[in-house]
């Protein structure tokens, strides 16, 4: 009988995925999040460069973004608004969002 090398949960597929982006990434368990000022509009399309990178690195792990669940949110005054896309879906725009038991903000106050 052979024995086999079990891992448990994503951690071991997604401890690169920082090497693949060149923007800011937070992880946390199962949940992925990215973000970048937008000043410019080359800012924008370095973000959509990134999340592009982030779905073929998920495909390539078979370890696929639940696109339904992801969302964008426009922080701060100045920001250009955007419209973002993951596997050729619109990402939802949202003014908050609940992140790890908080809900977080457009204009950054917390509850």
């Amino acid at each position: 009988m052979s024995r086999g090398l079990l891992f448990s949960g994503h951690s071991v597929y997604i401890n690169d995925i920082d090497d693949s982006v060149n923007c800011k990434i937070l992880k946390f368990a199962d949940d992925t999040k990215i973000y970048q000022a937008i000043y410019l509009e080359q800012d924008i399309c370095k973000l959509q460069t990134n999340l592009c990178t982030l779905v073929a690195s998920s495909e390539d792990w078979q370890m696929l973004f639940n696109v339904d669940k992801c969302k964008v949110i426009n922080m701060g005054y100045n920001n250009k608004h955007s419209d973002y896309l993951m596997n050729g879906s619109k990402l939802e725009s949202v003014n908050e969002e609940k992140d790890l038991g908080v809900i977080v903000s457009d204009d950054l106050k917390w509850e």
